[in-house]
């Protein structure tokens, strides 16, 4: 089969990875599905890998095949799988959890002690085949196409994880923000006006990406660029601030809004990542606010997701490419070129 592989890291994302000729994975296990992948999402995470950036974090065995946003068509499955079967629609949680350790006991699948991250750790589905079990696989809905809810499989259910935390927080009358209308916050946008009272401000540099932002949802939008963010939502919540701030790009400017933008003991939601956090602590015992941080949601928020997805409230702005046009993505999306979320189709 064909497979999109990293043999090295570098900086120049357009050359990170080469299509190669490799072995079909084969079942090792009675619980392993193998999925015939239809629909791989390209992440900025991606770029983050070719460039290095995980590799202090997570162990990562060079060459590895990249891409944790998989669905598919189930291809075969193990002696003991029971929940699909070869032809069932799926989508692919991107963590193979052990099911045993605490953290999974508790319904914390993203801790789990004995986990493997498809493109991360271990091959991803930048291929025609992905190897992955039956904890990690959710049936799809008839009618729900694995190419187009590919990107739910990680931009989906990070947006939604740091959504679902932060309506727990808003009451009808409270203010939120979310920064950065691109792969990942055009989807946040959708989830929090799904699942919340609260009036929406979203914040980007693209006013094409604004225009989206108020056709999914924002009450309110706003460029940096030709307005102050600070005295806007000044402005729009009474000089209260906002009880929840999503900040889906993590740069330095953007978590520098914390202090100024968040209202008593709200939350900062850190989602995006690259920049830092350039804080006074007085600054947080002042305000009582707090830094969240937030990475790929659990198995049973993907399904939560996906019920959204079949109820119409969040879709997906998506582009096709080819497996061959990996490297291209990823220069244009290390140039910001693409909007909403592009899939490659193997």
């Amino acid at each position: 089969m064909q497979a999109a592989r990293l043999h090295e890291y570098t900086d120049d994302v357009s050359k990170g990875l080469s299509i190669e000729e490799i072995d079909r994975p084969e079942l090792a296990g009675s619980n392993d599905v193998l999925v015939d992948v239809t629909g791989a999402g390209w992440c900025q995470t991606d770029n983050h890998i070719i460039e290095g950036m995980w590799e202090e974090y997570v162990p990562q065995p060079l060459p590895m095949t990249l891409g944790h946003e998989n669905a598919g068509i189930v291809a075969e499955t193990g002696e003991e799988v029971e929940l699909v079967e070869e032809g069932d629609p799926v989508i692919c949680h991107p963590v193979q959890t052990c099911g045993t350790c605490r953290p999974c006991r508790l319904g914390e699948t993203m801790y789990c002690e004995n986990q493997a991250f498809n493109g991360l750790t271990t091959d991803g589905g930048f291929a025609d085949y992905l190897l992955t079990g039956e904890r990690s696989v959710i049936p799809l809905p008839s009618g729900v196409d694995p190419i187009d809810i590919a990107p739910h499989a990680d931009a989906g259910i990070t947006a939604y994880h740091a959504a679902k935390k932060a309506v727990d927080e808003l009451n009808p009358g409270d203010h939120a923000l979310i920064v950065g209308i691109g792969g990942l916050g055009h989807i946040g946008v959708q989830c929090l006006d799904a699942m919340s009272a609260a009036r929406i401000t979203a914040v980007d540099v693209k006013d094409e990406a604004l225009e989206l932002a108020a056709e999914l949802g924002a009450d309110h939008t706003v460029n940096p660029r030709s307005d102050d963010v600070e005295a806007f939502v000044d402005d729009v919540t009474d000089g209260v601030g906002v009880a929840q701030v999503l900040d889906f790009v993590g740069a330095d400017e953007t978590t520098a809004y914390a202090p100024e933008v968040t209202a008593a003991g709200g939350d900062h939601h850190v989602i995006g990542y690259g920049g830092h956090v350039h804080e006074p602590a007085q600054s947080l015992v002042n305000g009582e606010f707090s830094f969240v941080g937030n990475i790929v949601g659990r198995y049973a928020e993907l399904q939560e997701l996906v019920a959204l997805v079949e109820q119409g409230d969040v879709e997906l702005r998506t582009s096709r490419y080819d497996l061959e046009d990996v490297n291209e993505v990823a220069e244009r999306l290390e140039h910001g070129e693409i909007e909403g979320r592009a899939v490659i189709t193997p």
